[in-house]
């Protein structure tokens, strides 16, 4: 057994596979499923564990991920968005660095026990943050023509995969990922390997259109594959997705520093939107989640105002967002806002080019994102009914359902 954060986990007696869809909104399966897109899926909700869980909020990328590999929320690993502002520095900074992780992974400590580990991302950002202290193989579907075995422990994902390195505004990004994990497991059968994808298909289409089933379509073929290989698989999700728009199709923001600077005046707050990150494209830095820092003489009249404003759920002080959404204090601001479902916040309406939005805004960010889909390929009857009695699972019980659980 291993400890890790405080949790114990069994060693693997069987490959396992975790994997993080990226925007995986429970709907999207459904739809896939109830279409005839994923047969493999049917059978596994039919025969494995089907549960829905909660994902950390912000329900961004960097959070979830972590939480996922750590097992336990913000509060203890750190990671609290994909950006924040570094208040030693006064600068807005990308949560890329290892640096920034307060926590070891359970894939460190798995090849520190000698179990061979292997990770595949499709967006570099988080490579590094993933693979911290793990002596094993870790690569992005963004660079994988730029691995070594010195800095990736591999070389020539490109042979392996037999694909070119695919766009990342594509759905091709997140295929690679699973062609790797399918290539990896035929050609050196990892004990543990950890797929993550990128949002860009949820991002552009709505559960159930033909552009979202042919993506799960795809992820279907390799799921069975990896199942077909005698793999546990544990399939969850970062966060959900929901469309942000107003009746017209046109994005429903509130720029939350414009409001600001009306109300207390220009420089005496500042918002920081964690949900942006190098790719902006598909959803224009736009999230429902945000920061502000701020004196502590406007923060009464902050709140009072914030709160007002239609399409805002929830605003918060730094210590009570802390508790409520198991976050580190220290690295998030005097507020915290959270819009509701079909409302995401911006700083300033300068700041935002929407110009490459190609089709309604959607995105994520607050807790209207939460659900997401935990799901097995083998039949684990006491965490079925945990879920009936009233459990809580979270997308970070995925390794533990795998390991301790599934084998």
């Amino acid at each position: 057994m291993l400890e890790v954060n405080g949790r114990r986990y069994a060693l693997p007696k069987q490959p396992t596979v975790v994997v993080c869809v990226d925007g995986c909104e429970p709907d999207y399966l459904a739809q896939a499923v109830a279409g005839g897109q994923m047969p493999w899926m049917k059978r596994t909700l039919a025969q494995g564990t089907a549960l829905v869980a909660e994902c950390v909020v912000p329900s961004f990328t960097n959070p979830n991920n972590l939480s996922i590999v750590t097992g336990v929320p913000p509060s203890v690993h750190g990671i609290c968005g994909n950006y924040l502002l570094d208040v030693e520095t006064g600068t807005e900074v990308m949560m890329n660095d290892p640096k920034w992780l307060r926590a070891p992974t359970l894939l460190a400590a798995l090849a520190n026990a000698g179990k061979s580990c292997a990770v595949v991302t499709a967006k570099d950002k988080l490579r590094l943050l993933l693979g911290k202290g793990m002596n094993g193989i870790c690569f992005s579907s963004e660079k994988a023509d730029q691995v070594t075995q010195a800095a990736n422990g591999i070389a020539d994902v490109l042979g392996l995969v037999q694909r070119p390195v695919p766009d990342v505004y594509s759905a091709e990004l997140s295929e690679f990922v699973f062609a790797a994990g399918v290539a990896l497991m035929r050609t050196r059968r990892p004990d543990v390997m950890y797929l993550s994808t990128t949002d860009y298909i949820q991002h552009k289409h709505a559960p159930g259109t033909p552009g979202a089933n042919a993506f799960y379509a795809m992820m279907d073929r390799y799921l069975a594959a990896l199942d077909e290989m005698g793999c546990v698989i544990a399939l969850t999700a970062d966060h959900g997705m929901n469309a942000k728009t107003k009746m017209d199709g046109n994005p429903d923001v509130i720029y939350l520093q414009d409001r600001l600077d009306g109300w207390l005046g220009a420089g005496r707050s500042r918002v920081i939107l964690p949900i942006t990150d190098p790719y902006v494209v598909h959803h224009g830095a736009l999230g429902s989640f945000a920061t502000v820092y701020l004196g502590e003489e406007d923060l009464s009249r902050a709140m009072a105002c914030i709160a007002s404003l239609p399409g805002i759920e929830r605003v918060l002080s730094r210590e009570e967002a802390a508790r409520a959404y198991e976050l580190p204090a220290d690295r998030i601001g005097d507020l915290v806002v959270v819009s509701e479902r079909f409302t995401v916040i911006g700083t300033a309406a300068s700041r935002h080019d929407l110009s490459a939005l190609e089709v309604p805004l959607r995105s994520h960010g607050g807790v209207s994102e939460q659900r997401v889909p935990l799901i097995l390929n083998r039949r684990i009857a006491s965490a079925q009914a945990e879920a009936e009695s009233g459990r809580r699972w979270r997308n970070f019980d995925a390794f533990d359902l795998a390991l301790n659980r599934a084998q």
